[in-house]
Parts: C-alpha cells; structure tokens; sequence
C-alpha cells in the first residue's frame, strides 16, 4: 500500500520514461511520503505488440475486412508471419538480443508494408550506419506498418508518441472532449484500463497523481480518470505537468471536475506535499496552485504562505519501479539529433530551473517554468549524476534545459572531469558567445556528445525582433566551435514569424544551406511559428503585426489561431524547406538553385554565397582576460633533460613527452622555465580543485624571476599545449 501513485498517461517516448514522475518521486522521498511510479504507455505498447496482443488486433479486425485498403489487406495477409516475429524483434529492439540484427537486415525476414517502401530512396543515407542502427531501423519500419493497421482497423486515434492527440491540441471548449469521453472506451482504451485496474489494486494508492506532458496524454489521463471515480470513488485524482501548466490556467468548466479532484500548475512538489496532507486530514485545506470544485464552482486556491522549494532542496530524481530494461530504442528517420531523442536510454536530469535569458518574444517567458531561473550547484548535479548511474545502471544523460547556462555547463564539465566520471551528456542551448572553441573542447572531454539550440529564423532583423540576443554570424562561430570540439550541432529552424517576408524566408534558407555546405550544422527541423497565449506575441499581438482569433476560454488556451498583417501564406513553403533540410543533412544538392526545391517562383536570395564562409574566416584575438580561468585537461608529461651546445655555449633544456589518447606529442623549453611549466601544469591539472587565473600565472611567472611572460606565451611550446588540452575561459 502506497499514499500517492504517479502515472504517466499513454503516450509519450517510447525508449525512455518521461521524467516528471522520476522528479516527483525522488521529492517525496525526502519527505518520506512512499509512493509509485507507472508509465502506462510503455506498459500499453509491450502489451498490444507482442504475440497475443497482435493476435487479438487481427481479431479485432477481422469485422472490417471489406473495407480494408490495399496495404490494409496485405498486412493482415501476413498475419503468421507478424505474429511469429514480433516478439523477437520487441526483444531486439530493447537491447535483449542483439544477434537478430543480421536476420532483420536480411530480405524475408520482416513482413514488409508501405513503409518499406520509403527504402530505395533511404538506403544512399542507411547504407553506411553500423548493422545495429540499419536493423533498428527496419525494425521501427515494421512496427509503423503495425501502428497504421491499428490506426485504420482499431483506432483512428492511436500513435506510438501520443494519443487522440487532437482532442487536447487548444481545446478552447471541453464539449468535444468530453462528448468522446461519454462513447464506450476504445480498444486501446480496454488494455490501458485493464493495466491501470491491475495496479491499483496492487498499490492501493490514496491519491493518483496523472503527469500530463502533451496534447498527446491528454485525453487517456481524462479516460483513467474516469475509470477511477466508478470503480475507485473513494481515491483522489490529480493532475499536472507540462499540459495544465501551459494550457489549463484558466479552465472553468465544472465538468472537468467530474474526472478529476485537482489541478496544479507549475512545480509539482509543493502542490502535490499539500495534497497529499489534505486526503490524509480532509480539515487540512491548504493549497497550492490548485484548481478544485467548491460549492459546484471552479475555484483556484493558493492559500498557503509556504514557498515553493529550492532546486537543492528537491532530491535527486528516482526511476524506481519504472521498467527500465523495456524500453524500446528506434531509429524512425535519418536524423542524427532525432535518433538521440528515440534510441538509448537517457537519465534525465535539470541543470537549472528556468530560463537564464527569458526573452524571446515567442517563447512562454511568462510562465514560471521559464520566468524563475534557479541554478543548481555543479558539484550537486554531478552527485545526483553519481547517484542515478548507481540506480539504473545507465551512464548517460539528457538534461533537458530550456537553455543550459554556459558558465553552468563549464562548471558541470570541470567537476565530471575531476571525479575521473565517465558519462554521456547532451542538452538545449542558446548560441552565444561564451562558447568558445575552448569551452567547447572542455564539454567535449565531459562526455558531451550532442548540443541543440535554436537559430530560429537566420535573419538578423528577425532575430533582433524574437529578442534571441544573437546574430547569424555569432551563431556561424558557436556551431564552428562545437563541430571542431567533436561535438553534434542541431538548429531549430523557423518560420512564418510575424512580419516574416517571403524575401526573408528565402535569405534564411539559404544561410542553413551555406552553414550545412561548410560542415558546422549536422542536424535541423524545420518548425511553423506557433503563436502561444503566454508569450510576448500572444499577450501584445499587436506590437507585432498579428491579429488573433478571440475565442471564450473555458478549458485549454495555448496555441492562438491568428492573422498576419502581411497576408503572406507560409504553409505553402513548409515541403520544400524540409526537403531541401533533408538533402543538405545528407551532404547533397547544395549545388541546386532554391528554387528546385519549390513548386511556386520564389525570389533571388540576397545573401552572398560565402557569407557564412567570410563570417568564420575573422581572427583570433592575442588579448586574454586577466580573470580568465586556465585549466589543463591532459595528462602529465615524461620529462627527460638534456644539455643543448652550440658554437662553445650549452644550455640545459627539457623535453616533455604527451602521451594523448590518440598519439604522443613533446616540446622543448629551456630548464628554467621548464621547471616553472612543469609545477604549473601540476597546479592547474583539471583533478585540482584550485582555480587559477591568466594574472596569476602571470604573477607567478614573474614572482619566479622569469623574463618577458607575453614572449613565452606565445611561443611554439605554450601553443602546441593551447591545442592539446591547455584551455582559457
């Protein structure tokens, strides 16, 4: 018997759980609150693909045989083989029997449908990945031909990552949803309740908190609900998470409170604390951000002086009793960022509540899950790094930031660095200039693999409009940095911003175009400007030339439908942008004229062909900050000393030998300043916890009775050091 279970609704990623109930777990753990944690997707996908699941959809079917389509029809002709193989492929893709991929790559093992039909234009851009990733590949082929079967004989609604995802997506009005929530439950609907029913008579919980992270969960959190208060009636319902957060700050409508007891927004661990007080002493009626019923009347009680907590105060995240060995890892399209979001299992972890810049204009700024910004001490995350590694077994890590905050993420590298910690790490960020190409090599040696950031639309006009806070050519600089540090770049890219111009759109594309020519992008998407209710443009659409669609609001408010002032139709450039993105991802057709990839004239660009070229080719500067901090991440070296002659003079000189993971690399100095340079790079080795600055080796160069500091800086011995480990930021 448990005081709160924790549920994830169906669906959301499918090769790693969605956090929040981690986070929520881990909090109530510090109070000593016991509690359990579901992901009723990844329990629903196993059950409905496995062999009795698929032999009870093709029962199911069997009703609409005469209306099936053609690709319908040959699914269900290959019955016997989809059952015999699914198992086995289900198994693969969890990581549990790897040997399989040399049968899936083979022709004839996988019964094939229209989705393989994609592989002819593919197989130029799988032909070179490892056995494993083509293999999951086909896989993931294999198992969308499944969920269109589902799609168009089962449940119109279903999707692997969400579900009746329509219904929740700016439901203004909770008529539609709650008519459909009046029909019999679906199929899907069946096994999702039958697995929900199995645990709560397992935990008996007193209070069943749904997280709600997208449209997507929307509606299953609703039929859950629904199934608790028939069957349950004396167990409280909650919801939170990202879809109330956003979406459900002014919800009115009664009905919604026949589902469920409360809604909190924002940070759950306060609100959740005091509901859990108030069902263990119904007298306890003290509330934060919460929606609840009272006198048949939509109230919204914060009625508590407790402040929310801080970031260190909050525990460490726990995966406890989450299926972490189920899984499954897929490989849907040829996107390096994308596969990172579906394969492998990642730990998620926050390195800061918040948004450090908080800004731009399209962005939900004025919400608290961006507007509080609240950092979390590096040596702290990196012990709850230690502690999660020692709970799953797994070592690498999403830290899910809106925008990791540079300084932060250097600290986070330094203190994984000196714990000798071998990890994997990948995260959000802005591109600003405080990623040097030594910061990025720094990131690089932590164990960063992966960076995304948002170029948003590559038009300095626009970008000064969206208040990103950077420039085309400042962001051109960052991906350098990152790509020469080793380290993958992915750009989310925009457009039909207000005011955009055709002009505009025409001049970004070219720009993406010219960074992927040059190498420094890897990965993109394309995303349409959606205007949210809770940005700057939603909230002062008129500062920026929209007119919105003024709906009464009495469920969801988000997503706000409006009109351009320009009258421009920006849907009609979405196919050729995300071809031409396609393409250049690939590392083909940047020879082609813009306007191949669009079926309507477009105009000229009007940017240089080597405009991102030139903006790369400025300068390093000599000058040093004096409080820049200097580490050395490498290893110590062999020292040998030997006597230099020439023409009748000796010197005594030094020669260190590096030993790099790759190859060794030595320099010479004379014996003096060799010796100085041997004890400094001893002080300023990363496993030191000391932090010195450029002015104190300065000082201390001087102190030592060494001549002309700026000479030696700069000479052959201190720049092959500078490229092989000896960073200043």
């Amino acid at each position: 018997m448990q005081d709160i279970l924790l549920i994830t609704p169906p669906f959301t990623q499918l090769n790693t759980p969605y956090p929040a109930t981690a986070y929520l777990k881990g909090f109530l753990n510090t109070k000593n609150i016991s509690s359990f944690q579901m992901d009723l997707g990844i329990e629903v996908i196993l059950e409905l693909f496995s062999k009795e699941g698929l032999m009870q959809i093709f029962r199911q079917s069997e009703t609409c045989k005469s209306d099936f389509s053609e690709n319908a029809q040959r699914i269900f002709a290959l019955e016997n083989e989809y059952v015999k193989t699914i198992d086995s492929v289900i198994a693969f893709l969890q990581g549990k029997n790897p040997t399989l991929a040399r049968q899936i790559c083979l022709d004839g093992f996988l019964p094939e449908a229209s989705r393989f039909a994609q592989l002819e234009e593919l197989d130029w851009a799988f032909g070179s990945m490892g056995l494993q990733d083509k293999a999951k590949h086909l896989a993931t082929l294999y198992l969308e031909d499944l969920s269109d079967f589902i799609v168009e004989c089962i449940d119109e609604n279903f999707g692997f990552s969400r579900y009746a995802e329509r219904l929740g997506r700016s439901a203004n009005s909770f008529d539609e949803l709650y008519d459909y929530l009046q029909s019999e439950p679906t199929y899907i609907d069946a096994i999702t309740l039958k697995i929900l029913e199995r645990k709560l008579k397992e935990v008996q919980p007193k209070l069943v908190c749904f997280s709600v992270p997208f449209p997507g969960n929307l509606y299953s959190a609703f039929r859950c609900a629904q199934f608790i208060r028939a069957h349950y009636p004396n167990v409280k319902v909650s919801m939170g998470g990202g879809f109330p957060n956003t979406e459900l700050r002014e919800v009115k409508d009664q009905r919604v409170f026949e589902f469920f007891d409360f809604i909190t927004l924002d940070d759950g661990e306060l609100p959740v604390e005091l509901l859990h007080n108030h069902v263990n002493h119904p007298e306890h009626h003290e509330f934060k951000r919460t929606f609840l019923l009272e006198d048949e009347k939509v109230v919204y009680k914060n009625n508590t002086l407790r402040h929310d907590y801080k970031q260190s105060e909050v525990g460490t995240p726990d995966y406890t009793d989450l299926p972490l060995d189920d899984y499954i890892s897929v490989i849907e399209i040829a996107n390096p960022m994308h596969s990172l979001w579906s394969d492998g299992r990642w730990n998620k972890l926050t390195m800061a509540h918040g948004c450090y810049w908080g800004k731009c204009t399209f962005c939900d700024i004025s919400l608290d899950y961006i507007k509080i910004y609240e950092p979390i001490a590096a040596k702290t995350l990196v012990d709850r790094m230690e502690e999660l590694i020692a709970q799953t077994g797994h070592n690498g890590f999403h830290f899910v930031d809106e925008a990791a905050p540079p300084a932060l993420m250097r600290e986070v590298a330094l203190e994984i660095l000196r714990r000798n910690l071998t990890v994997t790490w990948w995260t959000n960020i802005r591109f600003e200039k405080s990623f040097t190409a030594d910061l990025c090599v720094l990131l690089k040696a932590s164990g960063c693999i992966a960076v995304s950031g948002g170029l948003e639309v590559a038009s300095d006009r626009l970008l000064n409009l969206i208040k990103k806070g950077v420039t085309v050519e400042q962001v051109a600089k960052v991906t350098r940095n990152f790509t020469e540090a080793g380290i993958m770049v992915h750009a989310y890219l925009m457009y039909g911003y207000p005011t955009q111009t055709i002009q505009e759109t025409v001049d970004s594309l070219e720009m993406v175009r010219q960074m992927f020519e040059l190498g420094i992008l890897q990965s993109g998407f394309w995303h349409q400007f959606a205007m949210t209710a809770h940005s700057p443009v939603g909230m002062f659409p008129e500062e920026f030339g929209v007119i919105p669609e003024r709906n009464d609001i009495t469920f969801a408010n988000n997503d706000v439908q409006f009109k351009d002032k320009t009258g421009i139709n920006h849907d009609k450039f979405s196919f050729g942008l995300k071809k031409s993105l396609l393409n250049y991802m690939h590392g083909i057709c940047f020879d082609y004229p813009l306007q191949d990839w669009f079926d309507f004239k477009i105009p000229r660009t009007k940017v240089a062909r080597d405009f991102i070229y030139n903006c790369l080719q400025e300068t390093n500067s000599f000058a040093t900050k004096p409080n820049a901090k200097i580490v050395w991440i490498g290893s110590l070296p062999y020292v040998e000393t030997f006597t230099k002659s020439k023409k009748g003079n000796s010197w005594e000189m030094m020669q260190f030998t590096f030993h790099g993971k790759q190859e060794a690399f030595e320099i010479v100095t004379d014996k003096e300043r060799g010796f100085w340079l041997l004890q400094l790079l001893s002080k300023i080795a990363v496993q030191n916890d000391r932090k010195l600055t450029f002015q104190d080796i300065k000082t201390d160069y001087e102190n030592s009775n060494l001549e002309d500091f700026e000479l030696f800086w700069f000479s052959k011995p201190i720049e092959k050091l500078r490229q092989n480990g000896l960073l200043l930021f």
